[in-house]
């Protein structure tokens, strides 16, 4: 989540006009994350997240994404549940950009995980596979190897800037995992995105998953090596075996990874951290000016990127 997009409180309550979510009281803009502008919104009636889609978002997708949480909503599994209009529409535009409410999650994110949130983390990985797998819609995803080089074309573009060291060993990276990436591995939709922010907890407990902007058709195996990646480092980047062993119980409680994955976790691990590599370091070389963003340091997956060319998480 970020602020590319201001807004005033007279736009806002006229674009809640749209709605029966009562009157609006107070707003403010949310920093975390990079992705979309995300505005919590209080009313006479309650507590919702107004999301205007930046940047990677196509606004064809946004139906997938839209019907895919009420899916999950519908199924059992805690998430943001979208807002329909007056009109019964979900999806509308407000400053010439698409957007959508949606109910607030109750919880926050943990910012040093622990093996015992990590557990939870797996456990709700499967079953949010398992509910997935009855929804009908599918989408390619767009932030894949191909996706990643074209990023990284633009950076290459860019000779003067503090993170010049990277260019060569990402150059090496992305071709070594061009010429490796797995074939056939089980696949099905992922949230694509489970970053400590996207995961909030109540009183230790898992309360649900928020931003589901990311999710696509891909392996089962790339979900959980995002997640390993964002869960089981510490922001020294040292890997916190404890964390995955409990990461890889949780998820194994109702899934199992076959042999294949493990076979590829490692190069699954490796792609995860360059896509992170290369859309931190595009996001500083172009972050607009009037954005309101905390910049995210692309060494820190360059530093997750190097451990696992040397190390498996296996082993450890």
């Amino acid at each position: 989540m970020a602020v590319y997009t201001q807004l005033n409180k007279i736009e806002l309550a006229n674009f809640l006009n749209n709605y029966n979510l009562g009157k609006l009281i107070s707003y403010f803009g949310i920093i975390e994350g990079i992705e979309n502008t995300n505005f919590k919104l209080t009313t006479d009636q309650g507590n919702y997240i107004l999301t205007l889609f930046e940047k990677r978002v196509n606004p064809e997708d946004l139906p997938f994404f839209v019907n895919l949480q009420i899916h999950l909503s519908n199924q059992g599994l805690q998430c943001p549940i979208p807002m329909k209009d007056k009109d019964n529409k979900i999806i509308n535009s407000l400053c010439g950009k698409k957007a959508i409410i949606a109910s607030l999650l109750e919880g926050k994110k943990i910012d040093i995980p622990e093996p015992e949130h990590c557990f939870q983390v797996g456990k709700i990985i499967s079953k949010f596979q398992s509910i997935a797998k009855k929804f009908k819609q599918s989408r390619k995803n767009t932030l894949d190897i191909k996706k990643w080089k074209l990023i990284f074309s633009k950076c290459m573009n860019n000779d003067n800037h503090i993170y010049m060291q990277l260019i060569e060993p990402i150059k090496n990276e992305m071709k070594f995992l061009e010429e490796n990436w797995p074939i056939n591995l089980p696949s099905g939709i992922i949230h694509g995105d489970l970053f400590q922010d996207n995961i909030f907890f109540q009183n230790k407990n898992l309360s649900g998953l928020i931003d589901f902007y990311f999710s696509c058709n891909d392996y089962y195996a790339y979900e959980l090596a995002i997640t390993t990646n964002a869960w089981c480092f510490c922001k020294n980047n040292k890997f916190k075996k404890n964390n995955f062993r409990s990461l890889i119980d949780g998820y194994q409680t109702s899934s199992k990874l076959n042999n294949d994955e493990l076979k590829n976790y490692n190069i699954l691990l490796r792609g995860a951290a360059m896509r992170i590599l290369v859309t931190r370091l595009h996001d500083y070389l172009y972050q607009p000016n009037n954005a309101i963003v905390i910049p995210k340091d692309p060494l820190e997956y360059f530093n997750i990127l190097n451990w696992h060319q040397k190390n498996s998480v296996f082993d450890q």
